[in-house]
């Protein structure tokens, strides 16, 4: 029987960049970087008060999981800023808008009232963007 999702997937353009990104500005916790015999980087974070799901931050590259066309094609889609990650949950969206902004997240525009909360509409710079939501 399955329990729970302990770990999804980001494509990235730069493992230290999104290193730096999630850590530093979002503010996720490093939970594990390590490089195997093979050269392969291991790079997971996690939401500070979700430590039990791991963000696998992978460079699509040439390897076990890709060849080099599958590889080439997902990092044009993500140059080209076209893979939605999730939605982000706030408590207060206009204030942790204005909190990113300060250390240079990029945004889509600011916060608008929709259906079902505040959103933002905020990008990573490595080839994902997400919905970043405060819900009714």
């Amino acid at each position: 029987m399955i329990k729970a999702l302990s770990h999804v997937t980001l494509f990235v353009n730069n493992q230290d960049d999104a290193k730096a990104f999630y850590v530093d500005k979002l503010g996720f916790k490093l939970h594990t970087d390590v490089v195997m015999e093979n050269g392969f980087r291991w790079l997971t974070v996690t939401p500070p008060e979700q430590p039990d799901l791991e963000i696998v931050l992978m460079e699509p590259k040439t390897g076990p999981m890709f060849d080099e066309e599958s590889a080439a094609a997902l990092r044009a889609l993500m140059k080209k800023g076209l893979l939605g990650a999730g939605a982000l949950r706030v408590d207060d969206c206009r204030k942790t808008y204005e909190e990113l902004k300060k250390k240079g997240v990029p945004f889509k525009g600011e916060p608008r009232e929709q259906f079902y909360g505040i959103e933002a509409i905020l990008s990573d710079g490595l080839g994902n963007w997400f919905s970043m939501t405060e819900p009714k």
